[in-house]
Order: structure tokens, then sequence, then C-alpha cells
């Protein structure tokens, strides 16, 4: 199946109620695990490469070509996007590559840079076909910065999604970036007047920290696209030290790297249930 729009994938998911759950991948043994699950659980799936995973391999272009070639080998629908990218030469090569959706991250400016900073940016996507995500205010725990009493204004929103033309949008309703322990407490009063306030849909940034019950409930009041990332982490890491725990001696890294995809896999596969993806 050719890659699809982000467009086709979080716009229809969000006309339909459903959610997108959208995973990071660090390295080849993520992407194959993202789609794998996302076969077997039979909804489509967006593979989201960040800034920092670029940083870490040095370049866009390996781990995005590979991812690429992965996505558009898949039997279900998938979106390669590129995450909270402030870099915009980093956005015209993703677009460049073939990505289908960006998300570019001004939200360290202050309001009226980021709307002028935004809008540039979706104006260029937009003229590619490319789905444009963005971020108003700050989610919490990015770099360090935990704030998980930020909470982003519906009307604010509203005015940030009119005047910069986004296509989505994340917002600060009490998750954050980088959790280990699933303790988020969302404000979902707060999702339902942002999804009747806002025209595009909804983003949850930091979603490993919320619950399978709240993401559910996340879902059911208003966001569509859910990012997780640190909790498939947590699984891919957990299942590599079992093994080589379990076999001191081992040292061919298919041998433990295979079983963590694996498990990977399967928690992407029941993570789309919980999201209400299919």
């Amino acid at each position: 199946m050719p890659l699809v729009s982000g467009a086709e994938v979080v716009l229809g998911a969000a006309k339909a109620g459903r959610g997108v759950g959208a995973f990071n991948v660090i390295q080849l043994e993520h992407a194959t695990a993202l789609i794998a699950g996302a076969e077997q659980a039979g909804t489509p799936v967006i593979l989201q490469i960040s800034e920092n995973a670029v940083k870490y391999h040095g370049a866009l272009k390996p781990i995005g070509v590979a991812t690429l070639a992965a996505a558009s080998a898949a039997s279900v629908p998938v979106v390669v996007h590129l995450d909270h990218a402030m870099d915009r030469d980093l956005v015209t090569e993703a677009v460049a590559l073939g990505f289908t959706s960006v998300m570019f991250d001004a939200s360290k400016l202050d309001y009226a840079d980021n709307v002028a900073a935004t809008t540039e940016v979706t104006a260029f996507c937009h003229e590619h076909g490319v789905f444009v995500e963005a971020e108003i205010g700050e989610v919490g725990g990015k770099d360090g910065v935990h704030a998980p009493g930020a909470r982003t204004r519906p009307d604010e929103a509203l005015a940030f999604a009119e005047t910069t033309g986004v296509d989505a949008l994340a917002v600060a309703v009490g998750s954050s970036h980088a959790m280990t322990e699933r303790t988020a407490q969302l404000d979902f009063d707060l999702i339902a007047e942002l999804r009747a306030a806002v025209p595009v849909p909804l983003v949850l940034h930091g979603s490993s920290g919320v619950a399978d019950a709240d993401l559910t409930r996340a879902v059911e009041a208003g966001m569509t696209k859910v990012n997780i990332a640190t909790h498939l982490n947590n699984v891919f890491t957990g299942v590599v030290r079992e093994t080589l725990a379990d076999q001191p001696k081992l040292v061919d890294t298919r041998k433990y790297l295979g079983p963590a995809r694996d498990a990977v896999g399967a928690e992407v596969a029941r993570l789309l249930t919980v999201l209400k993806a299919g």
C-alpha cells in the first residue's frame, strides 16, 4: 500500500470520532514493529521521526528513507511524520524526501512569533500537499521543562488555528512528555471545550503518561492524534534487559532486538484498540 497523506488519516479519524496512534521511530526496528502492530490491529498508523532522533542519527535521510520504504510496503495506511521540528530546513528536507506530514514546533517563541513562523511553514507545506501540525503554548516535559499545569486556552487555540492555517493542533491539557509512569491527570472538560472551539483535529502529546482508560476517554472527549513514545521505549528496553539477563553470553543483536521489536508490535496493536483507531 502506498504512503497516505496525514490529511487522509487524521481528518478521516476526526470525522469518525476515532483516535489515531502516532508512535516514534528511533531505529528501523521501531518502524517495523509499529507497522506490524498496525497490521495486526487492521488500522492506520503514524510513524514519527523527531528532530531529536535526527540528531541521534546525524541526518534525516538514512532513517527517513528506511522508514518511508517500510511504510510503503505495509498493508495498512501509514503516514510518515516529522515530529517536533524546530529547524525549518529539516521541514524542507522531510517534504523533499516524501514525508506526508510534519509538526513544526515554534512553541518556545512568544505567541506572535510562533504565529508568524508557523504560518510561513504551513504555506510551504501546503504547496507540496503536506499535512501540518503545530503546538500552541508548551506541553510539559519537553527538554526537561516539566510543566504539567500548562493549559491551552480555547479562544487562543481558535485564533492560532485560523490565523496559521494549520491542519492539526497540539494542545496542553495535563499530559507531559517523557513520563515513565502512567499517572497524568487529563482535563477532559478542557478537551471538550477545545474540540468545540477549534476547527482542526486536536493532538495529545505526552500520552505515555496517560492510563488506558483515560486515553480512551480523551478520544471520546475530542482528541484525534495521540502521540506515544516513552511507553513503547519502556516495553522495548524491558525485553532487551530481560533477554540479556537470561542469556548473559548473548552477542547476536538480532536475538535481543527481535523479541523487543515483537513486544512493541504487540503493544502497538493493543494501544490502537484502546485509542478506538479501528
